[in-house]
């Protein structure tokens, strides 16, 4: 290929790929399929590799994280990231408008821009490159997040075209949609993870992973809202001039923004939008009013704690009364009961609803439920509604108290809860319907085994036809091919290609198969942490729960959990069935050189952040040099190679057993 044809074909992929990766991650609207998009990022890296001259760093194959940070580094904001002051009230806002028209007479304008409800950011560029994102912190002072930001795909690592500064700041606002973040959340619970109560939470929880390579599988956006710089009034006398600009420098501004002359046009602004903010793909809580002059926001001046100039009109939480009709429960794939309020239908943010999450018992007894109480209901920044509190002037005389059940609402076993935990658990894992499906469901879905030609429907099916009582009944099923033709809509070809996919998932890694298991508490991350520590089912299942917890941000919570999986006579029968079908259940080392031996029958444990090396780096240097390398430290390791901000345990634990404790420095001069 031609220089030129290479370069034109890099930059479509890129704009392409670009596109698809914001359509799928961030409004979680995949326009194509995964394979698709993964043969087109395969040629994309392919093309980047032979002509590394045109490699650009906002390409889709560098918006991939990998960074770890143990601890985020504390920055002083260069010019105070306040906030603002704000109100719920028409008059307060008219109350506002008079304050400036003293100081300022009547010749000014506003800017109206939506309140995005997510997590403040200020982002600086040094000759059009990305070096840091902090977050707003206390104001003053903030935390350094910029590994993660640069992993969000509306943000550029680089600016590519404009008359932009050789230095400048740009303030905004990290969020996700509401679509993302249904699906991450049903996910989450499908995992029996905790759901996130809103999307801001997710968001704000999402910038303070320390795992980039997280952030990355995250649909975050942002939006950027003010420039700030040395003599910025030189080049630009407005906010409305200088977000025209930064649009034209390729950042992400929201176009629903508006010039106002007076401030019967911003209450017309606010008014619109209380109705049409339901209509967004995000949440909005408020719009914020700026007076759009750079130098009259001068001559106004701030207050301790926020500008004279601005203020943020805030939209009060929606909520509606309607009547409980009754509290069914649902049981998840790990025996998890979670109680549901079923209500009389009623109109709320937009939408009808009919039904309202009510968490667990502790919260039944918190509101104090009867049957057929009138209850308020609350949508807000929720996308999930609730239910806040109880009318009880409105209560009907004489009903009965709602009472969580006893018993599994499915299979009548007698309900457990752990002490310390707010939820309910069916312990009858291999009897109770609800859980076996869900444990099939999950083992069968994309982020697991990814058996294509199969789905959730077709698993409650051969369920109830007794062809699937486990998950190792997924491998026998080519042995009961005539029972399957005699099932309603399975033809011979979804048949085939259903039996195809369950062969092909024996391909799957060891992470994939350890978290299709559903083990509670290990979601996909924790189930890569432990492959990659363990190496192999074997070594995990004879690990001790101290081994487990001792690797990096797994606890003694999980530690147990995996513990008492591995403890239980069916489930180990259920791995040596699946060992028996060659499923994987061990990592397939990397192929490494051996440089030399001089680290041989020497043992080393990788802990904190390192100035001249990652730490997967130094983990191949050590393998590279005959070392081995171990996940948790013992009275046989022989090294413990120390960063910054090494976790206190593992340092009272090589302290206690005397090891001796090396940095990267020392670690290098023992090859050398």
């Amino acid at each position: 290929m031609q220089r030129n044809d290479a370069l034109s074909r890099i930059e479509a992929l890129t704009k392409e790929l670009n596109d698809h990766n914001y359509k799928y991650y961030v409004l979680a609207q995949p326009s194509i399929s995964d394979f698709d998009f993964d043969q087109k990022l395969a040629e994309l890296a392919a093309l980047e590799k032979d002509y590394p001259e045109f490699l650009d760093p906002d390409s889709p194959t560098q918006k991939v994280g990998g960074d770890i940070t143990k601890q985020f580094k504390t920055v002083r904001h260069k010019w105070p990231m306040l906030s603002l002051s704000n109100t719920y009230s028409e008059k307060e806002l008219k109350d506002f408008d008079e304050r400036i028209r003293k100081v300022l007479g009547d010749d000014f304008e506003y800017v109206c821009e939506l309140k995005f409800d997510g997590l403040s950011i200020s982002l600086t560029y040094e000759q059009g490159v990305l070096t840091r994102g902090v977050t707003r912190g206390d104001g003053t002072q903030g935390d350094e997040v910029t590994s993660n930001i640069k992993t969000i795909k509306s943000v550029p690592n680089k600016i590519k075209s404009g008359h932009f500064p050789d230095l400048f700041e740009i303030r905004g606002e990290v969020f996700m949609h509401r679509a993302a973040f249904e699906r991450l959340n049903k996910e989450r619970l499908e995992n029996d993870e905790i759901p996130y109560a809103n999307p801001r939470n997710f968001a704000a929880g999402t910038i303070k992973l320390q795992d980039s390579s997280e952030v990355a599988k995250r649909p975050l956006d942002c939006f950027l809202y003010f420039l700030y710089m040395d003599n910025r009034d030189r080049l630009f006398k407005t906010h409305w001039e200088s977000l025209e600009a930064v649009k034209s420098w390729g950042f992400h501004v929201s176009e629903h923004t508006k010039l106002c002359r007076t401030i019967d046009e911003v209450l017309q602004f606010i008014s619109y939008w209380d109705d049409a903010r339901h209509k967004l793909s995000y949440d909005i809580d408020g719009i914020v009013i700026k007076v759009n002059s750079y130098a009259q926001q001068h001559e106004l001046g701030f207050t301790a704690k926020s500008p004279r100039w601005a203020i943020a009109y805030k939209y009060k939480a929606e909520e509606v009364e309607t009547i409980l009709k009754s509290v069914s429960y649902q049981v998840g794939r790990t025996g998890a009961v979670t109680p549901v309020a079923n209500l009389e239908p009623v109109q709320l943010s937009g939408t009808t609803v009919k039904r309202a999450t009510l968490h667990n018992a502790n919260e039944i007894t918190r509101l104090d439920l009867h049957e057929l109480d009138t209850v308020m209901v609350e949508k807000g920044g929720e996308i999930i509604p609730k239910i806040i509190g109880v009318n009880k002037d409105k209560r009907v005389p004489d009903t009965k108290q709602i009472a969580y059940p006893t018993h599994c609402p499915v299979c009548n076993t007698v309900l457990i809860r752990k002490e310390g935990e707010a939820v309910h658990y069916c312990p009858n894992e291999l009897g109770c319907p609800p859980q076996i499906v869900g444990k099939i469901q999950h083992f069968i879905s994309r982020k697991a085994m990814d058996i294509e030609g199969m789905g959730n429907e077709t698993v409650e099916v051969l369920y109830k036809k007794g062809l699937l009582k486990q998950i190792s009944d997924l491998y026998q099923l080519h042995h009961h091919k005539e029972e399957l033709e005699q099932i309603e809509r399975f033809g011979e070809k979804s048949i085939n290609n259903m039996l195809l996919g369950i062969q092909k998932s024996k391909e799957r890694p060891f992470q994939k198969v350890l978290f299709g298991l559903g083990i509670r508490y290990v979601g996909e991350t924790i189930a890569k942490k432990l492959a990659n520590s363990f190496k192999n089912i074997d070594n995990l299942i004879q690990a001790s729960v101290e081994e487990i917890a001792a690797v990096d941000e797994i606890g003694e919570r999980i530690a147990q959990s995996v513990k008492e999986y591995f403890s239980n006579t069916l489930h180990l029968h259920q791995v040596e069935i699946l060992k028996g079908e060659n499923l994987q259940f061990a990592i397939i080392e990397e192929e490494f050189q051996l440089n030399s031996n001089k680290l041989a029958d020497k043992s080393f444990v990788i802990s904190g952040v390192f100035e001249h090396y990652s730490r997967e780096d130094l983990g191949k240097i050590i393998v590279q040099n005959g070392g081995k390398l171990l996940s948790g430290i013992s009275a046989k390791l022989n090294y413990l190679v120390a960063g910054e901000n090494m976790g206190p345990s593992k340092l009272a634990k090589a302290q206690k057993f005397n090891i001796p404790i090396i940095s990267e420095v020392e670690l290098i001069k023992m090859i050398q």
